[in-house]
């Protein structure tokens, strides 16, 4: 067993309820082994809490603070984010597009001191995360701007039904909306090897929504999920309040940079690192999106 000091770290997490500076003592073992078997069975565990009581308000005016920095673009899209002009069979799930309205702050515009920005960065928290994934190791990403933000769902928007491009998804509500605005997913909805169109299709017609959970989250609560497989959203927001979640993106390898056109859509705005690393992503399956 190895004890690290993190002070910095006890002022933002609960370290009392997730002992963080203790890898491999009883508590943190016991918590970890519980993230892996809920990763195991649905895809997605919840850390309740996981922020202090004290600094969830300081973690929600932070995010206020930075919200009006998002990238709003509302855009015509498909569940797997592809060309939604490309010819496809009349079922074909993709041929479904919706309104996306949700928007992005990227990480050079979050303050280094915010609290979400040193949480992203911290070893201790790294290697607890890579921990309960069942990962030796997890790599910040070296995309300047996807690495870490903060989505922002304003009223009258949603984050549609959507796969992720990476296995897992590290993220935190930081602001409730008044109405609306709740997670809802479909976990292991398809596989690395089926696409399993007949479902998709059913709950994005919402014709079959037996496959759909939903999750009650509340600012301060840190969520892992495996996006990849599982469909997913944020419900449409209602009232005056909009929705605003942390995202902490890391790879099980270095250097992985956004692509162009999927920075540009995202950010409106792409850096010389993404010109850079154009062509070079390697792709561990062969999924649609």
């Amino acid at each position: 067993m190895s004890t690290v000091e993190v002070p910095a770290l006890g002022r933002i997490v609960d370290t009392d309820r997730y002992p963080l500076a203790d890898p491999g003592g009883a508590a943190w073992n016991s918590i970890v082994e519980r993230t892996r078997t809920e990763l195991r069975g649905t895809g997605c565990s919840v850390l309740a809490d996981f922020v202090r009581p004290d600094a969830v308000a300081a973690l929600r005016a932070e995010g206020a603070a930075i919200a009006p920095h998002a990238h709003y673009d509302v855009e015509t899209v498909n569940a797997y984010n592809t060309d939604v002009t490309r010819p496809l069979p009349d079922d074909h799930p993709g041929r479904l597009t919706v309104e996306r309205g949700n928007a992005f702050v990227p990480r050079d515009r979050i303050p280094a001191g915010h609290a979400i920005h040193r949480l992203y960065t911290d070893p201790a928290f790294q290697r607890f995360v890579a921990a309960c994934f069942g990962l030796d190791r997890v790599h910040e990403l070296a995309d300047p701007l996807a690495g870490l933000c903060l989505n922002v769902v304003a009223p009258g928007m949603e984050h549609p039904w959507h796969f992720d491009t990476n296995e897992f998804t590290v993220s935190m509500l930081t602001q409730p909306a008044d109405e609306g605005g709740v997670f809802e997913y479909c976990p292991g909805i398809r596989s690395a090897r089926d696409e399993n169109f007949p479902a998709v299709r059913g709950v994005l017609t919402g014709a079959d929504l037996t496959p759909v959970r939903r999750l009650d989250l509340r600012p301060g609560d840190l969520q892992l999920f495996k996006g990849r497989y599982a469909l997913h959203r944020v419900s449409p927001v209602a009232g005056r309040t909009a929705r605003h979640s942390a995202i902490f993106a890391y790879s099980e390898r270095p250097g992985v940079v956004g692509s162009v056109a999927r920075t540009r859509q995202l950010f409106g705005r792409v850096l010389p690192e993404h010109l850079a690393a154009e062509g070079r992503a390697v792709r561990g399956d062969r999924l649609l999106d």
